[in-house]
């Protein structure tokens, strides 16, 4: 099947003296149809929770460089459009036969029949009552292969198509706002009922939409209202609709939708792109979906005759930096907040070229511990110049506001890759199915973190106190109130050569409490306790393992059974990971445990090969605890200040 399509390359093409990086805006390959452009994949799930508010507040000053060069008539009279966006990559599973028989293909569910074969759909069908199925069925996206066909002159295909898109419309009159799939899809459908009317023209040759499908531009008006009407704010939901009205307006001449359009694309850039490049998503798979998001939107606005401004761009730059530092030495994302195990996204020009491709192509950043405001730490041994860009150490750090949006209650947590591999790890992202595992994902218990099951976790924000960063170690000190009546503290020194992570947790309580230290490890190792303080993680076959170590602080005396190693447990949750939304594997969970008011809790990680040993003493000089290392035959000696720094001293 041939589709005229937009280069998918990425280009910087000069608009109005800006550079702006995405989708080529004039390169078509040869062939009937309508241009398209690549595809944006949405972060999987059904990205809200049904019936909560998903407005977020403008919290940033709006940017105001984003202008109209002319009125949209003159636009289009010029030859601008807004091209149509595709599908998102959910119509891929979907083919054109199945769109015919109004069958539905989502995720790893098996196909399923929503309608007569004749485009007659039962949209209130959700027979896995999962709130993610229902909304991609509600956004049309399915039916992609079927628009692709109906531009390319396939007859049948655009009689079925428009029969599904007129059947939505007429079964879901304005306004849908009280069924939470049709709501939330609004953004998603209004493009596929743009792409289906540039369809309708193609498969007709013809450039005014006949009378016969008016009723396709009275509903792509019924959109515009609902979007103006319900506008989501300054995240991700709120952007792609500013982006869909502009479309609307771009597409029916309409100068009020494009404004509207434009002046919500302004206020909400600087709050969901900061001035640092985090993003307000607190979740690093949206973060890279808002770098493609905005992309789109520069598309939008250029393609109809709009100046995008220079905002927008510098936003988007910045955020490519964040996205190669949270990019592990595996060319992967730190898995944290809703994010699955995904690929950095190759982006030629940017900084994540270097990251995604492993050093290979691109320039590298220049900074190699990056500490944003946001909440973020992102640290690597290198980027490749010295060792090979996999065989780096990485980690991450979380602190910073309560959890909000895409984000888990993952203060204070570690991801961190050595040898070439994971070594701690996030539990994931388990998507929206309410089967109770949302709640746990959610949780501090998900993560590597000091937790206290007796207390209600308090969803806190965390200060990070103090921090140095220096050639061979790093030290952060983060703190917070993770429950009433609960203060924590977390010391984490990152040390290279040899690799290890050593964490002090000082915790009080006003009752007694049974304080865990929780360490995530990946699922394809297998972890054993070994000894009152100690326990080991490896996969067979594997000339790694990784070493887990309580150690007596100040002669404290570690109780037996402290150290435990928890997988596959469901009651309650623990040792798990989501690599994806569709699939949860058992993970070693290995927890460092205390029932006390108060406790100090010093671990050691230390990854290293197979058959290579760790041991340590302690002693006190003056009033700084020190611990010499041994680790695969390299001594370091590390110690804790009195006021609670952790120093590498040799």
């Amino acid at each position: 099947m041939l589709k005229r399509v937009l280069s998918l390359a990425l280009i910087s093409a000069a608009v109005g003296g800006i550079a702006v990086i995405g989708p080529a805006a004039s390169t078509f390959a040869a062939g009937p149809g309508i241009a398209v452009l690549p595809d944006v994949p949405e972060p999987e799930g059904s990205q809200f929770v049904p019936g909560t508010s998903n407005y977020v507040p403008v919290t940033g000053r709006a940017a105001t460089d984003i202008r109209s060069r002319q009125p949209a008539a003159t636009a289009k009279a010029a030859g601008g459009t807004y091209v149509c966006p595709g599908f998102s990559t959910i119509d891929d599973a979907v083919p054109l036969s199945a769109v015919m028989d109004d069958t539905f293909i989502w995720n790893t569910y098996a196909p399923y029949k929503v309608g007569d074969g004749s485009g007659n759909v039962n949209w209130k069908l959700n027979p896995h009552n999962n709130p993610s199925w229902y909304m991609w069925l509600h956004s049309l996206r399915w039916i992609g292969q079927g628009v692709t066909a109906a531009a390319e002159g396939d007859k049948a295909a655009l009689d079925h198509v428009t029969a599904i898109v007129r059947d939505w419309v007429t079964d879901n009159p304005y306004s849908w706002k009280s069924d939470p799939g049709a709501h939330e899809s609004t953004m998603h459908r209004t493009n596929v009922i743009i792409c289906t009317r540039q369809a309708v023209l193609a498969n007709l040759g013809v450039e005014t939409l006949p009378d016969e499908y008016s009723w396709i531009d009275q509903a792509l008006v019924d959109h515009a209202t609902f979007m103006i009407n319900n506008w989501g704010g300054a995240g991700n939901h709120g952007t792609d609709e500013s982006i869909a009205l502009f479309g609307v307006g771009c597409t029916l001449n309409r100068d009020d939708y494009m404004q509207t359009a434009q002046d919500r694309l302004g206020k909400a850039i600087t709050t969901a792109i900061d001035a640092e490049g985090s993003t307000n998503e607190q979740s690093t798979g949206y973060a890279q979906f808002n770098y493609s998001l905005w992309g789109r939107a520069v598309t939008a606005l250029t393609g109809c005759g709009v100046d995008p401004g220079t905002t927008i761009n510098t936003r988007r730059e910045l955020l490519a930096a964040w996205i190669a530092h949270a990019t592990t030495p595996q060319g992967r994302l730190h898995q944290i907040g809703d994010t699955e195990v995904a690929k950095t996204y190759n982006i030629a020009g940017t900084p994540m070229e270097y990251a995604a491709s492993q050093g290979q192509t691109g320039t590298a950043p220049s900074d190699r511990v990056k500490v944003y405001s946001a909440g973020y730490v992102f640290g690597r041994s290198g980027w490749g110049s010295a060792t090979p860009f996999p065989n780096e150490t990485a980690y991450s750090l979380r602190f910073g506001g309560r959890r909000a949006l895409h984000g888990h209650v993952d203060h204070t947590s570690i991801t961190y890759q050595a040898r070439g591999r994971e070594i701690l790890v996030d539990s994931g992202y388990s998507g929206y199915l309410n089967d109770g595992w949302r709640p746990w994902v959610l949780s501090p218990f998900a993560h590597s973190t000091l937790t206290t099951p007796k207390l209600a976790d308090a969803n806190p924000a965390t200060k990070l106190t103090r921090y140095t960063v220096k050639p061979t170690a790093d030290f952060f000190e983060m703190s917070d109130t993770p429950a009433a009546g609960v203060n924590r503290v977390r010391g984490v020194l990152i040390v290279r050569k040899p690799d290890v992570i050593v964490t002090l947790d000082r915790a009080s309580a006003t009752t007694s409490q049974q304080f865990q230290a929780l360490w995530h490890l990946p699922s394809d190792q297998t972890a054993v306790v070994t000894s009152r303080t100690a326990a080991v993680a490896k996969k067979a076959g594997e000339n790694t393992r990784t070493v887990l170590l309580q150690v007596p602080y100040k002669g404290a005396v570690i109780p037996a059974g402290s150290t435990l190693v928890k997988q596959a447990q469901l009651t309650p949750k623990q040792g798990w990971h989501f690599p994806n939304i569709s699939t949860r594997n058992a993970a070693p969970t290995v927890m460092f445990a205390r029932a006390a008011k108060s406790v100090n809790i010093l671990s050691l990680i230390v990854p290293l090969r197979l058959n290579g040993q760790v041991s340590y003493t302690t002693r006190m000089s003056g009033t700084t605890f020190v611990m010499d290392l041994t680790v695969d035959g390299v001594k370091t000696s590390v110690g804790v200040t009195g006021g609670g720094s952790l120093v590498r001293l040799s």
